[in-house]
């Protein structure tokens, strides 16, 4: 678990960061070499009340190396 997340779980009321952590595990990470996908909050991040389709320039679990990852909300 990230330091923010750790924060958040807890200094907000459990209901207030079950929501938060929900939002960001809804948020999936996909590299656009190998197509490895993984939430954000398995990432140890948050995002919540976001929007868009960012493109993150960060290292891939599976290839080793920085890759752009493809930010997309899965309901």
């Amino acid at each position: 678990m990230g330091l923010l997340q750790r924060i958040i779980t807890a200094v907000l009321p459990r209901a207030k960061a079950a929501e938060i952590e929900r939002e960001s595990r809804a948020w999936i990470v996909t590299c656009e070499d190998c197509e490895t996908e993984r939430s954000v909050w398995e990432m140890g991040g948050v995002r919540w009340k976001a929007s868009g389709s960012p493109r993150w320039r960060i290292k891939c679990e599976t290839c080793g190396s920085k890759r752009w990852h493809t930010l997309c909300y899965v309901e």
